[in-house]
């Protein structure tokens, strides 16, 4: 979600002094070394393998797989630091990440804050399966699980290369229709909740590519749990307007909405 303002303001800014901008935040994030090595790796790696990168804001090593929008993801969270306005919450215990894709804002958020814990939920099978290597170091405080969100546990389709780019930042769940196969149940972040042990969701972080109209669109009591949101609202997905059923949701429920990048990020008034 940028704003007109600053999109504005990035067309003033010269071609070369916005690669230059760039360049300097890859190598404050990675170092010298790095930042070549992941230039390299991002240019000659084979289509469909993978390979690793450690950031600075990430206590472990990361596995990117070449040829897909891994590093775009990448690119959000670490280069340009979509999360950064959230580092100055306090007493962050439970971290729900929904769509978390292949982790690496799980990632970041478990290495900013070394108290917490993270759920992270991704219904897509490949993603899935970068995203539970990547949280594998971080040992019992991230739990990966393979699930679509949604308003209850309905089963669920995985829809791929029907949304915007149709990569894999972009996958989609939908209800099964009468007589298909399942690919997987849902969840919601009231059960996610339940299940972790905790009272309460210090960090609720949403991209779920349109589906927050179903998450947000019916009772959302339990939004009264959460003390931070980081969403990334959908206005053109077969679901509905996005920005309207969230602001709705949250509407005179004592949050406080600022923008980075393409996140609605909330926090509750101190």
């Amino acid at each position: 979600m940028t704003t007109v303002n600053s999109m504005q303001h990035q067309h003033t800014i010269p071609w070369f002094f916005r690669k230059l901008h760039a360049l300097i935040r890859i190598i404050d994030e990675l170092g010298f070394t790095q930042c070549f090595v992941f230039l390299v790796r991002r240019l000659k790696t084979p289509s469909g393998s993978t390979y690793s990168i450690k950031p600075r804001h990430a206590n472990h090593q990361l596995l990117l797989r070449a040829g897909t929008s891994d590093p775009s993801v990448f690119r959000q969270i670490f280069f340009e630091r979509e999360y950064e306005p959230l580092m100055g919450l306090n007493d962050v215990k439970l971290i729900v990440d929904c769509g978390a894709n292949v982790g690496y804002s799980s990632a970041f958020l478990l290495t900013q804050f070394p108290s917490s814990h993270v759920i992270a939920v991704e219904p897509d099978p490949d993603n899935f399966n970068i995203l539970s290597k990547n949280l594998e170091p971080y040992n019992n405080r991230a739990v990966a699980v393979r699930a679509g969100v949604w308003s209850n546990s309905h089963p669920l389709k995985v829809v791929r290369s029907a949304y915007r780019d149709g990569r894999e930042w972009s996958v989609q769940v939908r209800p099964t229709k009468a007589g298909e196969e399942p690919d997987l149940v849902a969840v919601s972040v009231p059960s996610l909740l339940e299940s972790s042990g905790f009272d309460r969701i210090s960090l609720l972080k949403v991209d779920i590519e349109g589906a927050e109209v179903v998450v947000f669109g019916s009772d959302v009591e339990w939004l009264d749990l959460v003390d931070a949101i980081a969403i990334e609202l959908h206005d053109d997905s077969h679901f509905g307007n996005g920005s309207n059923a969230f602001l709705s949701a949250i509407r005179g429920r004592g949050f406080n909405t600022t923008v980075s990048g393409e996140l609605t990020i909330c926090r509750r008034s101190s």
